[in-house]
């Protein structure tokens, strides 16, 4: 959560426990309500790049502020439940070691194109605690679906080699089945038993329909059988039924 500074161009990153409390009673105000549902500590994780410290300084200060009075604010009803929003894996397990979250976004380490860390080392420690995930990024920025970036940054349309050839692949089996692969990628993200709710991007009233009718349409189970057998997808990844 990033607390405004007196200038409105000016985004000034606020992991203490005033900080962080301000920052929802302001929400509140402009919201009009009493409470909010979930509060999503934003970006703490190695990967960020506007860290006016090092990131370890900023979640010393998250670990003694931010989380403890996330808890203290759950505690009073102001937030039903919170977490951290990341791009990594590992922010998510050091969250889970130092606090008691409730759900984390999982940002864009769960798709077709890059989910084994997630399967392997993030799905079995928040079974473990009983954290849910919500799944971000499941078309990784719009790519699985034709678009010219990945993921997101300022560099985001210099895609690695292997990635496109990822997508070449499972573009083939989805041709060979007859599945939309933007389809199956969303299907994909949503079925893991820890996933709590998706976050598909939508730029029009048109692509949420699709986005619909993408949860909504039936995919051959033999499809799903392929990509694990071609090693397209990870042999443990929960896939759809249809």
């Amino acid at each position: 959560m990033y607390p405004l500074s007196d200038s409105p161009n000016d985004l000034v990153i606020d992991y203490t426990a005033d900080g962080v409390r301000r920052s929802i009673e302001d929400s509140l105000q402009r919201l009009g309500v009493d409470s909010v549902d979930v509060a999503f500590v934003h970006d703490l994780s190695p990967d960020f790049a506007f860290f006016p410290t090092p990131w370890e300084e900023q979640y010393e200060i998250a670990r003694k502020g931010a989380f403890p009075e996330l808890t203290k604010m759950r505690e009073e009803g102001i937030v039903k439940g919170w977490g951290v929003g990341v791009n990594t894996p590992m922010a998510i397990l050091k969250v889970m070691e130092d606090a008691d979250p409730d759900v984390c976004l999982c940002a864009r380490q769960y798709s077709l194109i890059d989910h084994q860390a997630t399967v392997e080392k993030l799905f079995p420690k928040v079974r473990e605690r009983g954290v849910g995930l919500v799944i971000g990024s499941s078309l990784n920025a719009g790519f699985i679906g034709g678009s010219p970036r990945y993921n997101y940054g300022a560099e985001n349309y210099k895609i690695p080699p292997e990635v496109i050839e990822k997508r070449r692949k499972l573009r083939e089996v989805a041709e060979e089945y007859g599945v939309d692969l933007r389809t199956a990628a969303i299907q994909f993200s949503a079925v893991p038993d820890v996933a709590v709710a998706l976050v598909v991007g939508a730029g029009s009233d048109r692509q949420i329909r699709e986005d619909w009718n993408s949860l909504q349409a039936k995919v051959p189970d033999e499809f799903w059988q392929a990509l694990k057998d071609r090693g397209l997808i990870h042999g443990e990844a929960a896939v759809p039924s249809a």
